[in-house]
């Protein structure tokens, strides 16, 4: 079955506006019948299908009494939803919650993670993910703890309906993030997630010297119903990756990591050595 031709975009409005109109208490269809709509004009809207102006929109979010800043986002939104690729800029640091990246890792059928410098936050248990956090120069001290929480939250994402890949550079396990005793647990920890049926951990050995990955991390994300997405994460942006071509290029990259990397079993068996 081919898949639906949709965006990150498209899909975050879609959300966003389910949502909005949620919060109302009420059913579509009477929110439909205050702005003097069919309710099949709304579902249109909301499933991307489009059949309304900007100016209904707005109508329609003041109808939600939706917060104003809620308002602005699905508006811009609604300018190009049908626009593949997003650059996101978040200003002097990433949101708490990753909006997008959240949603998209909520609904995936495969995960496929290349992370050169330090363990996926999927993996990471909290004192981990604490250290990783308090050592970002752009994160405010008073954000440490909301921060730490909304990552470990998002580790629900990793569940049994997700086949999940994560490929780990031998130098990340080296590393004593939050000192030697926080590494070991850490370390642990990927031994014990890695005896999963649905999680895959695979280590690119030091030895092996340069590789396909140098380029920079990234997740490739797969699911039931619509088409592969990239993300790339910086420091205060993340760039979603949509169109085919790069997409095979990100395809490319796994298939050498795969070839490259210890399989599970030597994967496993190397964290073990380095726990001691």
């Amino acid at each position: 079955m081919p898949k639906r031709f949709s965006t990150a975009r498209g899909r975050e409005f879609g959300d966003g506006l389910r949502a909005a109109i949620a919060a109302t208490g009420m059913t579509s269809r009477k929110i439909a019948e205050i702005v003097d709509w069919q309710e099949a004009k709304l579902s249109d809207l909301i499933n991307g299908k489009g059949g309304a102006t900007e100016l209904e929109l707005a109508l329609l979010l003041g109808a939600c009494r939706t917060p104003s800043d809620e308002r602005e986002h699905l508006q811009k939104l609604f300018r190009a939803t049908n626009v593949k690729g997003w650059l996101q800029e978040h200003g002097a640091a990433e949101p708490i919650l990753p909006r997008t990246l959240v949603q998209h890792e909520a609904i995936a059928k495969t995960l496929v993670s290349w992370l050169p410098l330090l363990v996926h936050g999927m993996l990471q248990i909290p004192d981990y993910a604490r250290a990783v956090i308090a050592a970002n120069a752009n994160v405010p001290e008073d954000e440490v703890e909301e921060r730490v929480n909304a990552r470990v939250a998002r580790q629900e994402a990793l569940r049994p309906g997700l086949k999940a890949t994560f490929y780990l550079h031998e130098s990340v396990l080296r590393t004593p993030v939050g000192g030697e005793e926080v590494m070991r647990a850490q370390l642990e920890y990927l031994v014990k997630v890695s005896m999963r049926q649905y999680v895959v951990i695979r280590v690119l050995p030091t030895s092996i010297g340069a590789h396909a990955g140098h380029a920079g991390g990234f997740n490739l994300m797969r699911f039931h119903k619509i088409e592969p997405v990239v993300f790339v994460e910086s420091e205060n942006a993340s760039l979603i990756i949509e169109s085919p071509l790069p997409i095979k290029s990100y395809d490319a990259v796994v298939e050498s990591l795969a070839r490259t990397a210890l399989d599970e079993e030597q994967s496993r068996s190397l964290i073990k050595d380095i726990i001691g």
